[in-house]
């Protein structure tokens, strides 16, 4: 087994170096033994931990939700069902944010849409962005649909 040192553990990773801290720090990475120079020495199960949680944020899984999915593969009593739950409830979740970007999309459009390119003391954009979201619905400029209409708070 190859020992890395956390720095090269980064490159090989494309990890950065403070996120294998945080990552240790809240457990999902273990800790690595030391060198008598106390360096920490990581090897190809460590490389593999990473990667894997690397690629689970990369798509989009939060904190836990790795922690959820490594809890099953340490345990080793995992089944496909189980991950393929915990995936369908994650592709769930994703829509949900895209159907909530399309609406902050409509919205900005009908924003700018509005204007016509003058001065900023008179720029609707601006001034939509001072109003509440209600009373931008009220006077019409957004959609039934929109992000605005939805009466979600940032």
């Amino acid at each position: 087994m190859a020992t890395l040192t956390r720095g090269a553990l980064s490159k090989r990773t494309g990890c950065n170096i403070e996120t294998i801290r945080y990552y240790e720090k809240i457990g999902l990475m273990p800790d690595p033994p030391r060198s008598s120079g106390g360096h920490r020495l990581y090897d190809d199960n460590h490389l593999r931990r990473l990667s894997f949680i690397r690629r689970a944020r990369e798509l989009g899984f939060g904190v836990e939700d790795v922690r959820g999915l490594l809890a099953l593969v340490d345990g080793g009593g995992y089944s496909c069902a189980e991950i393929q739950t915990l995936t369908l409830d994650h592709v769930g979740h994703i829509r949900s944010k895209i159907a909530d970007l399309r609406r902050i999309e409509r919205v900005l459009t009908g924003m700018a849409a509005q204007c016509d390119q003058g001065e900023i003391p008179d720029c609707p954009v601006i001034d939509a962005l001072f109003e509440p979201a209600s009373a931008y619905v009220e006077r019409g400029r957004a959609s039934k649909n929109s992000f605005a209409a939805g009466g979600r708070c940032g």
